[in-house]
């Protein structure tokens, strides 16, 4: 079962991403508190499952983030 947005988004915070100015309808653009050249735009809504694709993406800006 594919996890939800909100899932990836607490994810995103709990590694130091905070919610930047901007995004497109239902788009969100997060950079990170200290490295802003990691950035991550999150689109749906909090209940909608995640993309494989972005499960991915997501989990890879984390490990970046930590590693930094």
């Amino acid at each position: 079962m594919p996890r939800h947005i909100r899932d990836l988004l607490r994810d995103l915070r709990k590694a130091g991403f905070v919610l930047a100015d901007g995004g497109k309808g239902s788009h969100r653009k997060f950079v990170h508190g200290t490295h802003r050249t990691l950035t991550a735009i999150i689109p749906g809504k909090d209940g909608d499952d995640a993309l494989p694709y972005l499960e991915k993406q997501v989990a890879e800006l984390v490990k970046r983030a930590k590693l930094l």
